[in-house]
């Protein structure tokens, strides 16, 4: 699988797209080349492919993991508020969920459309501060699917979870396990019933390791940004993970939290950041998989 793509990228590959942004945590890629880029300072932050850029909305708090809906508008994941909003490209916007059977949310930290469009949320934890979590692990962690207005609970006792991704044929959920340095996989049934609980690679990717954001490409490899050492590392089904690149001085990439393919062939890979007011980019051999919103307008 690997051996057909040469997975490594020298920092030197490394440039960079925007500037100015504020709080970059996620992306979403377009076949026109547009990237949507949360923002803080707004809501969703739009960077076209000429390198304009227009802030949208004024949600509050921050916005960690965005979305977009069939209908073009976006689902935002904001952690600082403990709620999922939903923003319109007009930037009027409003709250979709903050509580499940009458109990705040937690720290919602990132929402993702499947196929049928029924929206996936990761809650990384109920601990107030948030960063509790991290420095006292604990499994209050969850995943929520959201479906035809209704909520619920489908696997939980995750340390800190962060984001989640499917495999290419959405048959595997993969659970960011942020306290945990690792990755947890279910099967996903048609009913979106999660089963075959299990680690994904190494129960750690190494000693003290802080994975956050995940991606899979054309060759079903999940790739895992790490924030500790300034990592992207590729974990394939069945095979030792490879290191993408790693940045221990944080010189080219810092804080890495989140990885996306773009671009008209999908090789095109910009990475978001907490510290960054710029998107990391390289052009990877391997393409990426189209997400379900490439050819929305």
């Amino acid at each position: 699988m690997l051996s057909q793509f040469d997975y490594s990228v020298s920092l030197e590959r490394i440039d960079y797209r925007g500037t100015g942004l504020s709080r970059p945590e996620c992306i979403l890629a377009q076949h026109n080349g547009v990237l949507w880029i949360s923002d803080d300072k707004s809501g969703v932050l739009k960077l076209s492919p000429d390198g304009a850029q227009t802030r949208i909305g004024q949600v509050g708090g921050a916005p960690n993991g965005i979305a977009m809906d069939k209908d073009g508008s976006f689902v935002i994941a904001n952690i600082d508020l403990c709620s999922i909003q939903r923003l319109q490209r007009s930037g009027a916007s409003r709250t979709v969920v903050d509580e499940l059977d009458g109990k705040p949310l937690g720290a919602v930290n990132f929402v993702l459309f499947d196929s049928a469009w029924r929206l996936w949320v990761s809650v990384s934890t109920l601990a107030n501060p948030r960063r509790l979590a991290i420095e006292e692990p604990r499994p209050d962690g969850y995943v929520m699917l959201i479906e035809d207005n209704r909520a619920r609970v489908v696997a939980d006792g995750f340390y800190f979870t962060n984001e989640i991704r499917f495999n290419t044929d959405e048959t595997v959920l993969y659970v960011a396990e942020t306290a945990r340095g690792r990755i947890t996989a279910f099967d996903v049934a048609r009913s979106g019933e999660l089963s075959n609980r299990r680690i994904f690679g190494p129960d750690g990717l190494w000693p003290g390791a802080l994975v956050d954001g995940v991606t899979v490409d054309s060759e079903d490899v999940l790739w895992v940004t790490e924030i500790t050492r300034n990592g992207l590392i590729a974990i394939p089904p069945s095979q030792e993970p490879v290191v993408v690149a790693l940045d221990p001085g944080g010189e080219r990439m810092s804080f890495p939290t989140s990885v996306t393919f773009g671009g008209s062939d999908l090789r095109e890979v910009y990475v978001g950041s907490l510290k960054m007011d710029r998107l990391v980019h390289f052009r990877a051999d391997v393409p990426g998989v189209r997400p379900v919103h490439w050819m929305l307008e």
